[in-house]
């Protein structure tokens, strides 16, 4: 087999492979034979169809797959034996497909950048610290509490925490704006779900009453047209309702799965699930940290084809999100390539410096940290050990775990080594600050 490697610009390398026109004839020999051997043909017995006439009738297409398959194989080869790692799959194209001459091809791909690593020891990060108190897990109750609440109507004024049933019209300079318009809206006021203003200016209003309230809407606001606008909203109120939070008995407890213990129990699995979330929290604030430092220090040439593969990934994660994939429109005219750009090159550079981490310092993910994080998944399903056994068993969802450990190692490796400073804070602001992200 005959290899030339050339470097074309950047990343990118073309190689010329050559292979003997002998070991394409033989393949297809031994295809065309196996196949004599398998094949039913009117005439003639199984097994007893002569080459030629195997040849005639399905010559073509096998050494369409041999010609594929000798490709493949060499290709493969040819990078081991240059020593270059490809990043995504090669462009072939042919330069010699003639029946009892060598087989030339060329493959055009990126190769995987080299990463100089930057001083670890010159990262500052700060690591926040902080835990659950009871009175954090009271103030998760309530919450849980007001999931729960069922409305009743009341004659009085509307106020915060209440819920309100409106009709309401929305103009700009005088004009109606496309979505501004709603009947018996139910909108409970103190929830910010609507613009600046709105749910403070029904404040005080009762059932039957009218008001105009001025508003203006943000300067983000997803509508170009009502960015940073001033605008009124005629507002109707058709009914006031006030929570009616359920008791703390057993009933309440049920709807989270809580079946025995009463309340003592019942807070200890909601101090648990608050534990755990505060714990992930705390870890993404230091890793957001660390992975910004990473960015920040190192400069590395992308692959074109790994960032087209990322932009892929996020835009079918978009996708699911709003319902799976959808066949009545252009996908990549609603959500473009330009859309993902920046955060598909930043995951890309990421990975390249991760990967480089991990080569240099030979870091392997730890068994019992991946362990750990089975049980940590499992443990918010109801049977935990049929979990623990299903990822310990599916190989894609076992790498997935790995990967996830093995990033959370190269976080703890860099930690080791950086200026840390440590601050005390609490559950409230943490979790505010993660939602935020």
């Amino acid at each position: 087999m005959q290899v030339s490697l050339e470097t074309t610009s950047g990343l990118e390398r073309r190689l010329t492979v050559g292979v003997p026109a002998e070991q394409v004839e033989n393949e297809v020999e031994n295809r065309l034979k196996q196949a004599a051997r398998n094949v039913s043909i009117k005439g003639f017995r199984k097994g007893k169809v002569p080459l030629a006439v195997v040849k005639q009738r399905f010559g073509a297409g096998i050494r369409q797959e041999v010609v594929g398959d000798v490709i493949s194989r060499s290709f493969y080869a040819a990078v081991q034996k240059e020593n270059v790692k490809p990043a995504g799959q090669p462009s072939i194209q042919p330069k010699q497909l003639v029946e009892g001459k060598d087989l030339e091809y060329v493959a055009t791909f990126e190769v995987y950048p080299s990463v100089a690593l930057s001083d670890l020891t010159t990262y500052e990060v700060t690591r926040y610290k902080a835990e659950v108190t009871e009175s954090d897990v009271d103030n998760m109750v309530e919450v849980l509490r007001k999931h729960q609440a069922t409305w009743s109507v009341v004659e009085r004024a509307a106020a915060d925490g209440d819920q309100v049933d409106i009709n309401f019209v929305g103009t700009k300079d005088g004009v109606e704006f496309a979505g501004g318009k709603a009947d018996n809206h139910k909108l409970v006021l103190g929830s910010k779900s609507m613009i600046p203003g709105f749910e403070e200016g029904i404040v005080g209003m009762k059932a039957g009453e009218q008001r105009t309230v001025a508003v203006t809407f943000p300067a983000d606001y997803q509508a170009d047209e009502l960015k940073g606008a001033a605008a009124e909203f005629s507002i109707t109120v058709n009914a006031v309702s006030e929570a009616q939070l359920p008791e703390l008995k057993k009933e309440f407890f049920q709807k989270f799965g809580v079946e025995k213990g009463g309340e003592k129990q019942f807070r200890k699995e909601v101090k648990a699930n608050m534990d755990r979330e505060l714990a992930n929290a705390l870890k993404a604030k230091v890793k957001v940290q660390v992975m910004d430092a990473l960015i920040a220090t190192h400069t590395t040439d992308v692959p074109k084809a790994l960032v087209a593969n990322e932009i892929q990934v996020l835009r079918n994660q978009m996708l699911q999100r709003f319902g799976g994939q959808q066949q009545n429109f252009d996908v990549k005219a609603l959500l473009p390539d330009t859309m993902f750009q920046e955060e598909a090159n930043r995951r890309v550079t990421l990975g390249l410096i991760v990967g480089e981490i991990v080569k240099s310092n030979k870091l392997k993910p730890d068994a019992k940290r991946v362990r750990a994080m089975i049980e940590e998944i499992a443990s918010t399903y109801q049977e935990p050990k049929e979990v623990v056994e299903y990822y310990s068993n599916n190989q894609e969802l076992l790498a997935g775990v790995e990967s996830a450990v093995l990033e959370d190692q190269v976080v703890d490796h860099i930690l080791a080594q950086a200026k840390v400073a440590d601050v005390e804070t609490n559950y409230d602001e943490i979790i505010k600050a993660n939602a935020q992200r």
